[in-house]
């Protein structure tokens, strides 16, 4: 039941990543249209509040896939690879 219940809320915690990252691309788009719009004398204060809103959701997105809810899941994809010294 409870580890149903983790996979339940990582699930959904990845479906917000992923949102949050649709969000996050629409906005630096956005803000790479008003850079391009700008001059080197002129920014407007719209394309510092648009950076400053990427800079929040990229920092809310990077918390989030920190979060990982339960024991980490192995991947039977990854390998490790040897270190220098056998142990």
């Amino acid at each position: 039941m409870q580890d149903r219940m983790m996979k339940e809320a990582n699930k959904k915690r990845q479906q917000d990543i992923r949102d949050d990252t649709d969000k996050l691309f629409q906005l630096a788009s956005e803000l790479k249209t008003a850079v391009d719009k700008s001059n080197e004398n002129l920014l407007s204060l719209d394309v510092v509040r648009k950076a400053d809103e990427v800079e929040k959701l990229a920092h809310k997105v990077k918390d989030k896939m920190k979060d990982a809810i339960g024991p980490p899941q192995k991947d039977p994809l990854q390998k490790t690879l040897p270190g220098p010294y056998p142990r």
